[in-house]
C-alpha cells in the first residue's frame, strides 16, 4: 500500500532545519501550515524551494519524488531525481554560452530538462591533450537554451570524482561533435552532503 503523499511530506519537512528558508523567506512551518490546511502542492513547492545542498540528502529527494509521482507532477519528479543524483554526487553550476549556429553552433534549441548529455573539455588550455568527459545539462532560469544563448545551467557529471578540482572562475568547453558548441564558466561547485 502506498504511503499517503501528506506522510511523505511531513517526513520530509521533518528533514529541513529549522533556520532553512525559501527564496521568498518561508521556513518549514509555513510547509506545516499548508499540509494542516491540505495544500499538498504548495507545500511540495515550497520544499522543493529550499536551497541546501549540505542537508539535502537522497532520502530527503527520494520523499519528494515519491510525493510528485503520487500527485503525477512529473516536471516537479523529474526536478527531483535531478536534485537526488546531485545530493549523491555534488553539484556543479556554471554560466554556459553558446556559439552563434552562424559560426557553427547548433542550430536548435537546448532542452532545459537534463535530457542533453554533452561531452566536456574540462581543461581547454590543455595544449590538444583533450579529454571529454560527459555531464547531464540542466537550465535553470528556462525551458530551453537558444542556440547562441547565455544561461545558468546545472551540471551532473557521469565521474563526478573527475570534476572535483573544478573552482568558481575555471572555464570549460562543451562538446557535441569536434568543434567546440559552447564555453562555460564555473560558479558554484559542491561536494555532496557527509
Amino acid at each position: 500500500m502506498p504511503v499517503p503523499v501528506v506522510e511523505l511530506l511531513r517526513r520530509a519537512v521533518a528533514l529541513v532545519p529549522e533556520d532553512a528558508r525559501s527564496d521568498a523567506g518561508r521556513g518549514p512551518d509555513d510547509v506545516g501550515d499548508h499540509l494542516d490546511h491540505n495544500e499538498w502542492e504548495a507545500a511540495l513547492d515550497l520544499l522543493l524551494d529550499f536551497d541546501g545542498l549540505t542537508w539535502q540528502t537522497v532520502e530527503y529527494w527520494d520523499l519528494l519524488i515519491a510525493a510528485a509521482e503520487e500527485m503525477r507532477l512529473d516536471d516537479d519528479a523529474r526536478w527531483c531525481h535531478w536534485r537526488r543524483f546531485e545530493a549523491r554526487s555534488g553539484l556543479v553550476r556554471a554560466e554556459l554560452q553558446l556559439v552563434p549556429a552562424e559560426v557553427g553552433g547548433r542550430r536548435i534549441p537546448i532542452p532545459g530538462t537534463g535530457v542533453l548529455r554533452p561531452m566536456w573539455n574540462l581543461d581547454p588550455d590543455s595544449d590538444g591533450r583533450t579529454e571529454l568527459h560527459i555531464a547531464a545539462l540542466w537550465v535553470e532560469t528556462a525551458s530551453a537554451l537558444q542556440p547562441g544563448g547565455h544561461g545558468t545551467v546545472r551540471l551532473l557529471p557521469l565521474t563526478p570524482e573527475r570534476w572535483r578540482h573544478l573552482a568558481p572562475g575555471d572555464r570549460i568547453t562543451m562538446h557535441e561533435a569536434r568543434p567546440v558548441a559552447g564555453t562555460a564558466t564555473i560558479v558554484q561547485v559542491l561536494p555532496p552532503p557527509s
